[in-house]
């Protein structure tokens, strides 16, 4: 049987010859049901409130849940991203070396180009040397010769077996040209 505070309050007994005072014995079950009454009250509302704090404790798991969804999607993002990074950097850094690579081998090939040229020009230099020195060394044989026939022609011969000299320093006159 389910007790109510209704039927406790309705509730009759037998009577007997030496029974409990009946005036008593209702105000006491008024006062029980009066409790009663009180305890089934404050349990409903003790469900409610229970039922109310299941409720928000499942929605507090699904915001855990999208929490915790949402930290792994971030982590993972972050991750890929540190990676990306990574990777960008490495091809930086292979793109930097190669252009690098390219300017020493361009340095290389001017410098090659400049130390050739400059060989070149040596070579060129000497010859030139060489030919102006032939040029200079030819025209003071001729001067000696004409300056030996004008001689020869303005004085009879003072002294035989001398003849006029000139001095003339090819190397001297080489490097007043130069």
């Amino acid at each position: 049987m389910k007790f109510s505070p209704l039927n406790i309050k309705n509730q009759e007994f037998n009577k007997s010859v030496r029974g409990y005072d009946k005036d008593e014995v209702h105000l006491f079950l008024e006062k029980l049901a009066d409790e009663f009454e009180k305890l089934v009250t404050e349990n409903d509302t003790v469900k409610k409130e229970l039922e109310q704090a299941k409720n928000r404790i499942a929605e507090y798991k699904k915001i855990e849940k999208n929490l915790q969804d949402t930290l792994l999607k971030a982590h993972e993002s972050s991750s890929r991203a540190v990676e990306s990074a990574k990777k960008q950097s490495v091809l930086m850094i292979k793109e930097a070396e190669l252009k690098a690579n390219q300017l020493i081998d361009k340095a290389r090939e001017s410098a090659d180009d400049i130390r050739n040229s400059v060989l070149g020009l040596r070579e060129e230099k000497a010859l030139l040397i060489a030919k102006l020195k032939a040029l200079i060394n030819s025209q003071a044989s001729i001067l000696e010769m004409k300056i030996n026939e004008t001689a020869e022609e303005k004085k009879p011969v003072d002294k035989p077996g001398e003849e006029a000299k000139l001095d003339i320093n090819i190397d001297d006159i080489l490097e007043k040209l130069l």
